[in-house]
């Protein structure tokens, strides 16, 4: 067997149960990665040195296809509604497939960490059989010092073979695609499919597992900063602009997906950036799109041209199309990943019903619950079937990477709130006017003046007012802000009709929030939108 590159020799690839191969390689660096991905047909060079790749029939990750091992230690810690169960059983058998499947191929490993606070660090192996697969995963998670190679002693182990076909009978899952997690021994098994954001995901997963006990908050948001150390959180579901108000030139961009909150503050888990870029265009969002132009970024299901410059508006293999490439390619990122204890937290929703104001001030409580929802709206033409606005409830802005109750991470963020009296904004990018179709979006000018307000403290002087339906505190008059954009009911033409599609909105919080009220204490009740307020 061939081993190359750099490894720790009491901590080999003997931790992940392979053997027989034809040949390791360790820790390979981006330019050795790009020359064997672009030798062996994986991707092709772009016109700016990017490396293009395709993920075949996957262009996106296979929820339903995700296990988690149902044991002694899982059993009362595990959401199940949640989470798939694979029986330990199943999993060992699937593992040792997974062994059988890697002997006689060349295999990738790369070690890195997930997560910028050492103290709340794991330590991830990943394997792989795609030299950019190992290029993403270099890119996406905190790469360890070389020196601290040899002393590198992997707590997670991840192994992603797209050309392993599982057996539902045999193996215990769904179809011939498997991702299986062992939570308890931090093992992910990843078959039949390149789609490479199931390795950053195992990891999210595997944190959101392990950092509850210890405490720590783990978080599905982007993260910045001011040069007065002030730091905002951004919660937000697809389409919310998350990772547009986040990417602001005069904020240090912390990250830009995945976060921790303990302790010592807010954390990234990660060391680099998974970006959309269907539509992506140099004046729109000029970060991001300087990125697709530097050397070993991972462009993936983008299409190409005939000199092979990217066309960010073909849609052709995905609307999912993405750029993953390291922290440090953003020039105002955070060399640390780290902050303090924020002072906001801004939980963005895009409302294509038109009811929820630009802006509004939440309580503990009341942030618990809109964490707790996860509200946004898809619009018509987002999705195959979807004519008209439809209502999309993720608790915890990502629902799919939750292992634990909602009630654990809800809990979590209402007590840090409490404990470091942070502000917590709800801040609405969808409709005004109207429904989607009859209203208009969100001016983006309207949700930049009151976010900036919101983030340097000046909004918090500001007179208020007690939404009818939902109860938070709605700001009356902001500079720079049209007062009749602060009362959505003001910019319908039929007032009626707003206070129907807003008693509609109302129900479906209610209806969704069903599930979690035996698991909050009264004050988060107390919290939910009530019709009852609006008659009184």
């Amino acid at each position: 067997m061939t081993e190359i590159g750099t490894r720790n020799p009491n901590a080999g690839i003997e931790t992940t149960g392979l053997a027989g191969l034809s040949s390791i390689r360790w820790n390979l660096t981006e330019a050795e990665l790009v020359e064997i991905a672009v030798r062996r047909g994986e991707g092709q060079l772009t016109a700016h040195g990017a490396l293009a790749v395709t993920t075949g029939k996957h262009t996106g990750r296979s929820a339903k296809d995700k296990f988690v091992v149902r044991d002694a230690a899982t059993e009362n810690a595990v959401w199940w509604d949640n989470n798939k169960q694979m029986s330990p059983e199943a999993f060992g058998t699937l593992y040792d497939d997974f062994k059988t499947h890697g002997q006689g191929r060349d295999l990738f490993v790369q070690d890195l960490i997930g997560g910028a606070d050492p103290e709340n660090a794991i330590k991830v192996r990943v394997v792989t059989e795609f030299a950019w697969h190992a290029l993403f995963i270099r890119n996406l998670l905190i790469r360890p010092n070389r020196e601290d190679l040899a002393d590198f002693v992997p707590e997670m182990t991840i192994i992603d073979f797209p050309s392993f076909t599982a057996d539902p009978e045999r193996h215990g899952c769904r179809t011939e695609t498997v991702i299986g997690c062992d939570l308890e021994n931090l093992v992910v098994l990843i078959g039949g499919t390149s789609y490479a954001g199931e390795m950053k995901k195992s990891v999210f997963t595997a944190l959101n597992y392990r950092l509850p006990k210890t405490g720590v908050m783990p978080m599905h948001c982007s993260a910045n900063v001011d040069d007065k150390g002030q730091s905002a959180v951004f919660f937000g579901l697809s389409g919310t602009g998350k990772t547009t108000l986040s990417a602001d030139p005069n904020r240090t961009l912390i990250g830009d997906d995945e976060h921790g909150w303990g302790e010592n503050g807010i954390f990234n888990f990660e060391g680099g950036c998974y970006a959309k870029t269907i539509r992506l265009s140099a004046e729109s969002e000029p970060e991001i799109f300087g990125t697709t132009r530097k050397f070993a970024t991972v462009l993936e299901n983008v299409v190409l041209d005939g000199h092979r410059v990217p066309d960010f508006d073909d849609g052709s293999l995905t609307e999912n199309t993405r750029a993953a490439y390291p922290l440090h390619y953003i020039a105002n990122a955070s060399e640390t990943g780290r902050d303090g204890h924020p002072t906001a937290i801004v939980m963005l929703t895009a409302d294509a019903f038109g009811v929820l104001p630009p802006i509004a001030r939440l309580t503990p409580s009341e942030a618990m619950y809109h964490f707790l929802s996860g509200y946004t709206a898809k619009v018509a033409g987002t999705e195959k079937g979807v004519t008209e606005p439809e209502a999309t409830f993720s608790t915890c802005f990502g629902a799919p990477f939750m292992p634990r109750h909602p009630s654990e991470y809800g809990n979590l963020l209402r007590d840090l709130i409490a404990k470091h009296e942070v502000d917590c904004w709800l801040v609405n990018t969808g409709w005004t006017g109207g429904a989607y179709g009859e209203g208009k979006r969100m001016p983006i000018k309207a949700t930049r003046a009151l976010l900036g307000a919101a983030l340097d403290g000046s909004l918090n002087d500001a007179q208020f007012r007690t939404d009818a339906y939902f109860g938070f505190e709605v700001p009356v008059s902001v500079d720079g802000v049209e007062d009749r954009i602060l009362d959505p009911r003001s910019t319908w033409s039929d007032p009626a009709a707003y206070d129907a599609q807003a008693k509609r909105l109302v129900s479906m919080f209610q209806e969704n929030f069903r599930r979690f009220e035996d698991a909050v204490d009264g004050s988060v009740l107390e919290a939910a939108p009530s019709v009852k307020l609006a008659a009184e």
